[in-house]
Protein backbone atom coordinates (compact mmCIF):
# COMPACT_ATOMS: atom_id res chain seq x y z
CA UNK A 1 0.00 0.00 0.00
CA UNK A 2 2.83 2.35 0.91
CA UNK A 3 4.59 1.62 -2.38
CA UNK A 4 1.40 2.39 -4.30
CA UNK A 5 1.07 5.75 -2.53
CA UNK A 6 4.70 6.50 -3.22
CA UNK A 7 4.28 5.74 -6.93
CA UNK A 8 1.19 7.92 -7.10
CA UNK A 9 3.07 10.83 -5.53
CA UNK A 10 5.98 10.29 -7.93
CA UNK A 11 3.65 10.37 -10.92
CA UNK A 12 2.12 13.62 -9.67
CA UNK A 13 5.57 15.24 -9.47
CA UNK A 14 6.44 13.90 -12.93
CA UNK A 15 3.26 15.37 -14.44
CA UNK A 16 3.95 18.76 -12.85
CA UNK A 17 7.50 18.68 -14.19
CA UNK A 18 6.31 17.87 -17.71
CA UNK A 19 3.68 20.61 -17.56
CA UNK A 20 6.37 23.11 -16.63
CA UNK A 21 8.59 21.92 -19.49
CA UNK A 22 5.86 21.94 -22.14
CA UNK A 23 5.63 25.77 -22.57
CA UNK A 24 9.40 25.95 -23.08
CA UNK A 25 9.30 23.28 -25.77
CA UNK A 26 6.41 25.01 -27.54
CA UNK A 27 8.10 28.43 -27.34
CA UNK A 28 11.23 26.97 -28.88
CA UNK A 29 9.44 25.80 -32.02
CA UNK A 30 9.09 28.09 -35.04
CA UNK A 31 7.22 26.64 -38.01
CA UNK A 32 8.43 27.14 -41.58
CA UNK A 33 5.11 28.83 -42.39
CA UNK A 34 6.08 31.68 -40.08
CA UNK A 35 9.54 32.31 -41.54
CA UNK A 36 9.64 31.22 -45.20
CA UNK A 37 9.58 33.93 -47.85
CA UNK A 38 7.99 33.80 -51.33
CA UNK A 39 4.98 31.80 -50.14
CA UNK A 40 2.00 31.41 -52.45
CA UNK A 41 -0.72 33.97 -51.68
CA UNK A 42 -4.06 32.60 -50.55
CA UNK A 43 -2.56 29.69 -48.61
CA UNK A 44 -1.77 29.60 -44.88
CA UNK A 45 -3.31 33.06 -44.46
CA UNK A 46 -0.72 34.61 -46.82
CA UNK A 47 -2.27 37.82 -48.25
CA UNK A 48 -2.49 38.80 -51.88
CA UNK A 49 -1.26 42.18 -53.13
CA UNK A 50 -2.33 43.89 -56.32
CA UNK A 51 0.25 44.66 -58.99
CA UNK A 52 1.10 48.27 -58.09
CA UNK A 53 4.81 48.16 -58.92
CA UNK A 54 5.76 51.15 -61.02
CA UNK A 55 9.35 51.99 -60.16
CA UNK A 56 10.46 55.47 -61.12
CA UNK A 57 13.88 57.03 -60.77
CA UNK A 58 14.26 58.80 -57.46
CA UNK A 59 13.31 62.47 -57.56
CA UNK A 60 15.18 65.00 -55.46
CA UNK A 61 13.63 66.16 -52.20
CA UNK A 62 14.43 68.94 -49.78
CA UNK A 63 17.36 67.91 -47.59
CA UNK A 64 18.97 65.57 -50.14
CA UNK A 65 22.66 65.96 -50.94
CA UNK A 66 24.21 65.73 -54.39
CA UNK A 67 27.78 65.06 -55.45
CA UNK A 68 28.46 66.96 -58.68
CA UNK A 69 31.70 66.86 -60.64
CA UNK A 70 32.39 68.68 -63.90
CA UNK A 71 34.76 67.08 -66.44
CA UNK A 72 36.40 69.12 -69.20
CA UNK A 73 39.47 68.89 -71.40
CA UNK A 74 40.24 72.43 -70.25
CA UNK A 75 41.53 72.25 -66.66
CA UNK A 76 40.48 75.86 -66.08
CA UNK A 77 36.87 74.86 -66.56
CA UNK A 78 37.18 71.90 -64.22
CA UNK A 79 38.84 73.96 -61.47
CA UNK A 80 36.22 76.68 -61.91
CA UNK A 81 33.33 74.41 -60.85
CA UNK A 82 34.97 71.68 -58.76
CA UNK A 83 36.13 72.03 -55.16
CA UNK A 84 39.82 71.40 -54.54
CA UNK A 85 40.32 67.69 -53.94
CA UNK A 86 43.63 68.00 -51.98
CA UNK A 87 45.15 64.98 -53.70
CA UNK A 88 42.03 62.79 -53.82
CA UNK A 89 40.59 61.80 -57.16
CA UNK A 90 36.94 62.31 -58.01
CA UNK A 91 36.46 58.53 -57.91
CA UNK A 92 37.88 58.34 -54.37
CA UNK A 93 35.72 61.21 -53.16
CA UNK A 94 32.61 59.69 -54.75
CA UNK A 95 33.38 56.30 -53.22
CA UNK A 96 33.70 57.80 -49.75
CA UNK A 97 30.51 59.82 -50.12
CA UNK A 98 28.51 56.87 -51.45
CA UNK A 99 29.70 54.63 -48.60
CA UNK A 100 28.41 57.03 -45.95
CA UNK A 101 31.75 56.83 -44.09
CA UNK A 102 32.58 60.52 -44.31
CA UNK A 103 33.49 63.40 -42.08
CA UNK A 104 32.20 66.95 -42.21
CA UNK A 105 34.98 67.98 -44.62
CA UNK A 106 33.35 65.94 -47.37
CA UNK A 107 30.35 68.28 -47.32
CA UNK A 108 32.56 70.63 -49.37
CA UNK A 109 32.02 68.32 -52.33
CA UNK A 110 28.24 68.07 -51.98
CA UNK A 111 25.29 70.34 -52.61
CA UNK A 112 22.29 70.50 -50.28
CA UNK A 113 18.79 70.74 -51.74
CA UNK A 114 17.52 73.81 -49.91
CA UNK A 115 14.03 74.72 -48.77
CA UNK A 116 13.30 76.46 -52.07
CA UNK A 117 14.19 73.29 -53.98
CA UNK A 118 17.47 74.59 -55.41
CA UNK A 119 21.19 74.00 -55.00
CA UNK A 120 23.72 76.81 -54.91
CA UNK A 121 26.23 75.97 -57.65
CA UNK A 122 29.54 77.87 -58.07
CA UNK A 123 29.61 80.68 -60.61
CA UNK A 124 26.05 79.92 -61.73
CA UNK A 125 23.95 80.46 -58.62
CA UNK A 126 20.72 78.73 -57.65
CA UNK A 127 19.66 75.82 -59.86
CA UNK A 128 16.23 74.15 -59.33
CA UNK A 129 16.55 70.40 -58.72
CA UNK A 130 13.60 69.44 -56.53
CA UNK A 131 11.42 66.82 -58.22
CA UNK A 132 14.10 66.02 -60.81
CA UNK A 133 16.09 62.83 -61.31
CA UNK A 134 19.89 62.71 -61.41
CA UNK A 135 19.72 62.24 -65.18
CA UNK A 136 17.58 65.35 -65.62
CA UNK A 137 19.89 67.38 -63.37
CA UNK A 138 22.93 66.18 -65.33
CA UNK A 139 21.48 67.31 -68.67
CA UNK A 140 20.27 70.64 -67.24
CA UNK A 141 23.72 71.39 -65.77
CA UNK A 142 25.54 70.47 -68.97
CA UNK A 143 23.33 72.83 -70.97
CA UNK A 144 23.67 75.65 -68.42
CA UNK A 145 27.44 75.31 -67.95
CA UNK A 146 28.15 75.01 -71.67
CA UNK A 147 26.37 78.31 -72.19
CA UNK A 148 28.14 79.86 -69.19
CA UNK A 149 31.69 79.00 -70.34
CA UNK A 150 31.08 80.35 -73.84
CA UNK A 151 33.83 82.91 -74.44
CA UNK A 152 36.12 81.54 -71.72
CA UNK A 153 37.47 78.68 -73.82
CA UNK A 154 37.21 77.15 -77.25
CA UNK A 155 36.47 73.77 -75.63
CA UNK A 156 32.72 73.93 -75.08
CA UNK A 157 32.28 70.20 -74.51
CA UNK A 158 32.00 69.19 -70.90
CA UNK A 159 30.41 66.38 -68.95
CA UNK A 160 28.73 66.50 -65.55
CA UNK A 161 28.51 63.63 -63.08
CA UNK A 162 25.61 63.71 -60.60
CA UNK A 163 25.14 61.27 -57.71
CA UNK A 164 22.89 61.24 -54.66
CA UNK A 165 25.01 60.73 -51.54
CA UNK A 166 24.38 59.91 -47.88
CA UNK A 167 21.48 57.64 -48.86
CA UNK A 168 20.65 55.69 -45.70
CA UNK A 169 17.93 53.46 -44.29
CA UNK A 170 17.37 52.03 -40.81
CA UNK A 171 16.14 48.69 -39.49
CA UNK A 172 14.63 48.05 -36.05
CA UNK A 173 14.01 44.36 -35.36
CA UNK A 174 14.23 41.56 -32.81
CA UNK A 175 17.90 41.15 -33.81
CA UNK A 176 18.72 44.76 -32.96
CA UNK A 177 18.85 48.12 -34.70
CA UNK A 178 21.15 49.66 -37.27
CA UNK A 179 21.56 52.20 -40.06
CA UNK A 180 22.80 51.11 -43.49
CA UNK A 181 23.92 52.76 -46.72
CA UNK A 182 22.06 52.40 -50.00
CA UNK A 183 24.90 51.57 -52.36
CA UNK A 184 22.79 51.64 -55.51
CA UNK A 185 19.74 53.32 -56.97
CA UNK A 186 17.32 50.40 -56.63
CA UNK A 187 17.33 48.33 -53.41
CA UNK A 188 14.59 45.79 -52.66
CA UNK A 189 13.09 44.96 -49.27
CA UNK A 190 14.82 41.56 -49.41
CA UNK A 191 18.21 43.16 -50.03
CA UNK A 192 17.64 45.65 -47.22
CA UNK A 193 16.75 42.88 -44.75
CA UNK A 194 19.78 40.84 -45.86
CA UNK A 195 22.05 43.83 -45.20
CA UNK A 196 20.59 44.01 -41.69
CA UNK A 197 21.21 40.32 -41.01
CA UNK A 198 17.71 39.10 -41.92
CA UNK A 199 14.74 38.83 -39.56
CA UNK A 200 15.22 36.74 -36.40
CA UNK A 201 13.25 33.56 -35.76
CA UNK A 202 10.75 35.44 -33.62
CA UNK A 203 10.40 38.54 -35.80
CA UNK A 204 6.85 38.93 -37.12
CA UNK A 205 7.17 38.70 -40.91
CA UNK A 206 3.41 39.12 -41.32
CA UNK A 207 3.48 42.71 -40.05
CA UNK A 208 6.58 44.41 -41.42
CA UNK A 209 6.29 48.19 -41.35
CA UNK A 210 8.07 50.82 -43.44
CA UNK A 211 8.00 54.35 -42.04
CA UNK A 212 8.62 56.78 -44.90
CA UNK A 213 8.93 60.54 -44.51
CA UNK A 214 8.44 62.64 -47.61
CA UNK A 215 9.20 66.32 -47.03
CA UNK A 216 7.51 66.56 -43.64
CA UNK A 217 4.74 64.02 -44.23
CA UNK A 218 5.03 60.58 -42.63
CA UNK A 219 3.58 57.47 -44.25
CA UNK A 220 3.43 54.06 -42.53
CA UNK A 221 3.02 50.97 -44.73
CA UNK A 222 2.31 47.54 -43.21
CA UNK A 223 2.66 44.34 -45.24
CA UNK A 224 3.42 40.61 -45.07
CA UNK A 225 6.93 40.09 -46.41
CA UNK A 226 6.29 36.33 -46.77
CA UNK A 227 3.90 36.84 -49.68
CA UNK A 228 5.17 36.06 -53.17
CA UNK A 229 3.11 38.99 -54.44
CA UNK A 230 5.40 41.42 -52.63
CA UNK A 231 7.72 41.62 -55.66
CA UNK A 232 4.96 43.30 -57.69
CA UNK A 233 3.77 45.68 -54.98
CA UNK A 234 4.61 49.19 -53.87
CA UNK A 235 6.47 47.72 -50.88
CA UNK A 236 9.18 46.03 -52.94
CA UNK A 237 11.65 48.92 -53.28
CA UNK A 238 12.81 50.99 -50.34
CA UNK A 239 13.79 54.65 -50.47
CA UNK A 240 16.41 56.80 -48.72
CA UNK A 241 15.65 57.48 -45.04
CA UNK A 242 13.12 54.64 -44.79
CA UNK A 243 12.79 53.00 -41.37
CA UNK A 244 11.94 49.28 -41.48
CA UNK A 245 10.34 48.03 -38.26
CA UNK A 246 9.83 44.34 -37.41
CA UNK A 247 7.98 43.58 -34.19
CA UNK A 248 8.24 40.35 -32.23
CA UNK A 249 5.71 37.59 -32.76
CA UNK A 250 2.90 38.07 -30.26
CA UNK A 251 3.32 35.90 -27.18
CA UNK A 252 7.07 35.40 -27.54
CA UNK A 253 8.64 36.76 -24.37
CA UNK A 254 12.09 35.39 -25.10
CA UNK A 255 14.01 34.32 -28.15
CA UNK A 256 15.93 31.23 -29.13
CA UNK A 257 17.69 31.95 -32.37
CA UNK A 258 19.03 28.60 -33.47
CA UNK A 259 18.51 24.86 -33.24
CA UNK A 260 21.73 24.49 -31.27
CA UNK A 261 20.58 27.00 -28.67
CA UNK A 262 17.17 25.35 -28.47
CA UNK A 263 18.68 21.91 -27.85
CA UNK A 264 21.03 23.38 -25.25
CA UNK A 265 18.20 25.08 -23.36
CA UNK A 266 15.96 21.99 -23.44
CA UNK A 267 18.82 19.69 -22.38
CA UNK A 268 19.73 21.96 -19.47
CA UNK A 269 16.10 22.13 -18.38
CA UNK A 270 15.74 18.35 -18.57
CA UNK A 271 18.92 17.83 -16.58
CA UNK A 272 17.86 20.27 -13.89
CA UNK A 273 14.37 18.80 -13.76
CA UNK A 274 15.79 15.30 -13.53
CA UNK A 275 18.00 16.39 -10.65
CA UNK A 276 15.05 17.88 -8.77
CA UNK A 277 12.89 14.84 -9.47
CA UNK A 278 15.63 12.47 -8.29
CA UNK A 279 16.15 14.55 -5.15
CA UNK A 280 12.44 14.42 -4.33
CA UNK A 281 12.38 10.63 -4.86
CA UNK A 282 15.37 10.12 -2.55
CA UNK A 283 13.79 12.26 0.15
CA UNK A 284 10.53 10.32 -0.13
CA UNK A 285 12.39 6.97 0.06
CA UNK A 286 14.28 8.16 3.13
CA UNK A 287 11.02 9.16 4.81
CA UNK A 288 9.43 5.81 3.93
CA UNK A 289 12.39 3.86 5.33
CA UNK A 290 12.18 5.66 8.67
CA UNK A 291 8.51 4.89 9.17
Amino acid sequence: MKNDNTNIIRMRYLKKYLLLLLPLLMASCVTSRRVNLMQEPGKNHIPQYTDTLSYEDYQMRIGDRLYIYVYSVDERISSMFNASSTGSSSAQIRSQLMSGRTTGSYDLYTYLVQEDGTIDFPMVGHIPVRGKTTREIKHALEDTLSTYVHGYTEHKLLSVEVNIVQRMFSVISDRGSGTFTLQKEKVTIFEALAMAGDIGDFGDRSKVRIVREIEGETKVMTFDVRSEDIINSEYYYIEPNDVIYIQRIKGQSFGINSVTTTISVVATTLAFGGFIYGLVVRIMNTVENHK
